[in-house]
């Protein structure tokens, strides 16, 4: 198969780098509008199956035309790309596969396109990150072996192993998406209703061994389209791990208006974008540097079998390749998109359309594979007692 890899950021070489190792991958364009740094990335990799690509994203038809190329095409590029690709690669008869970022309607703006897809005989799946993505594949496996299921909790966190004061946290991608993270409403399932509560709220303590007691809340887009897959379970959420404190102290800049788009203030004799200048301000302060990290997630599944109670759980602790110098989050998210992309290409997943991941990626074989790229994944269950319906 061939593979079109848009952005050559940190998630998008790093597709790059395991689309390499596939057999069955033959060839790759890496995409990017620098090529510069794309070809120095490249030549460290001492292969010839990648190419690469200049690429202005914005221009409809040089998107479509690179797309063109492939049989899959990767969206490694910032999320308001998302729609665009998803359209481009449905134009040129090729498949998708995006990182996500399940903010402002833009993943419900690619499900509309589900009838174009199937008429056009291609796949589509967005939302395939860690979250979304990873803990949406998992979800989808663990509901596969319960009857009826109850509630889902999910919780993932990227965190540094050694933190630091006074954020205790380091940027392991896009500052501008943790801060919609943190500033949009969070979806969630209590009692069976469907509602919508502020991000950086509903702080509980959650226990990894080797990092002792962190902290976990609510941030927007986590669930992404689990709602809609499981409208009728009694109880639906995600929260994002950190080290205790970091809720707080964000709330307090989001209070303050420190991570409002829209908010400007006068400095300087100009007009200044406050949230660009906290942008900055935290892109140095946090900068990964020789920092190691951690990426945590845990899939709490629940519900009745053959009318018992049974709960799945996965959970995984990643760690930074500090051999390669990749990032524990570039390895769980890139692997996750990549190992996806390729079961279109093989034919694994055969099915037509606009799909969420839950639904249609086997959750057996990619627990498998990320075991493959050393990402293992633990799965664990346990029973209670027999339900007595009267």
């Amino acid at each position: 198969m061939k593979v079109v890899v848009l952005g050559a950021g940190l998630m998008g070489k790093e597709v790059a780098r395991d689309l390499v190792r596939s057999e069955d991958v033959k060839k790759i364009f890496l995409a990017d509008v620098s090529t510069a740094p794309a070809m120095e990335f490249v030549n460290s990799l001492n292969t010839d199956k990648v190419e690469v690509v200049q690429l202005d994203a914005e221009d409809d038809k040089a998107l479509r035309d690179v797309i063109s190329h492939g049989d899959v095409v990767v969206n490694a590029l910032f999320y308001k790309f998302n729609e665009r690709v998803a359209k481009a690669a449905i134009d040129a008869g090729v498949h998708s596969v995006d990182l996500g970022g399940h903010i402002g309607g833009i993943t419900e703006s690619i499900f509309e396109l589900h009838g174009q897809a199937v008429d056009k005989g291609v796949t589509i799946i967005p939302d395939l990150g860690v979250a979304p993505g990873m803990i949406n594949i998992l979800t989808g496996y663990g509901a596969t072996k319960i009857d009826s299921v109850e509630s889902i909790k999910l919780y993932v966190g990227g965190i540094p192993t050694t933190p630091q004061p006074p954020l205790h946290y380091i940027r392991v991608f896009s500052l501008d998406g943790v801060f919609d993270h943190y500033t949009e409403p969070s979806k969630m399932i209590q009692k069976g209703v469907l509602a919508e509560v502020e991000s950086l709220t509903g702080l509980e303590p959650i226990y990894f061994d080797e990092f002792g007691v962190l902290e976990a809340f609510y941030t927007s887009g986590g669930i992404s389209t689990l709602y809609k897959t499981f409208p009728h379970v009694k109880t639906l959420e995600y929260k994002t791990i950190r080290y205790k404190g970091h809720a707080e102290q964000f709330k307090l800049l989001a209070d303050l208006g420190f991570l409002d788009k829209n908010n400007t203030v006068e400095a300087g004799g100009r007009e200044v974008n406050v949230r660009e200048v906290t942008r900055e301000v935290l892109e140095k302060k946090l900068d990964i540097g020789n920092n190691v990290d951690a990426v945590l997630l845990r899939a709490i599944i629940s519900g009745e079998k053959l009318e018992e109670q049974i709960t799945y759980e996965y959970e995984m602790v990643v760690r930074k390749d500090t051999e390669h110098n990749v990032t524990a989050m570039a390895r769980a998210t890139a692997n996750t998109i990549s190992i996806v992309a390729q079961m279109i290409g093989k034919g694994l997943i055969g099915e037509r359309g606009v799909f969420a991941p839950e639904t249609v990626v086997p959750g057996r074989e990619f627990i498998q594979e990320m075991a493959s790229r050393g990402v293992d994944i633990k799965e664990t269950s346990h029973r209670s007692s027999m339900i007595v319906k009267w």
